[in-house]
């Protein structure tokens, strides 16, 4: 039986056109749908995110949206998710979608896809929580950055141990069953590691 029961997705509100993100998307959609994984998302109808809740939708699965007011107002707000929080901030939103997730996928996107990974992430680091997090790597698009946290260990700046909790993988079925599979942290990880840089 699946221990993911539900994924956050962090992608972007604009989409390229891409024709292999647009495979990926669907691939995701398609894993997500025959896992009987629940898409927990941003809520929104446009970009990358809005192409993933109407894939999942249209396949049969389940989409929570969570979203703050003041995007609700500007009409970005997709209409169709099966349910749809609204927040008061973005603070609230970002929380809300962490505690109904059971792990976390990364799409390409911009500053906010970043921001939102590498807040999770930090999270996991310190042990805030216990879910895996993983980067679906399409056409090597964050391939610098994980050259970046490469360097980050090079200096001494960051651990081996955490920059080896974040899955990075090209193929969306290959992901989610690595996240499935995730073997939880130690809860005194940090603390153990602490004096390990």
């Amino acid at each position: 039986m699946n221990k993911l029961k539900s994924v956050c997705v962090y992608c972007g509100s604009n989409f390229n056109g891409d024709v292999e993100l647009r495979k990926a998307i669907k691939q995701l959609a398609e894993t997500l749908v025959q896992q009987q994984v629940k898409l927990i998302y941003g809520g929104g109808s446009v970009g990358v995110m809005g192409v993933l809740a109407d894939d999942v939708l249209q396949m049969g699965g389940l989409v929570t949206g969570v979203i703050p007011q003041f995007l609700m107002d500007k009409e970005v707000g997709h209409k169709g998710v099966t349910e749809m929080i609204v927040t008061e901030n973005m603070h609230q939103r970002k929380q809300k979608m962490a505690d109904l997730s059971d792990g976390f996928v990364i799409l390409p996107g911009g500053f906010g896809t970043l921001e939102e990974f590498f807040e999770v992430l930090t999270w996991l680091q310190l042990g805030l929580h216990n879910k895996p997090i993983g980067v679906l790597n399409v056409n090597g698009f964050y391939d610098p950055l994980f050259a970046q946290m490469d360097m980050m260990v090079k200096n001494r700046f960051l651990k081996p141990t955490n920059r080896d909790l974040v899955f990075n993988e090209s193929d969306a079925e290959t992901l989610i069953n690595k996240m499935d599979n995730f073997s939880t942290v130690p809860d005194d990880v940090w603390f153990r590691d602490r004096n390990l840089i």
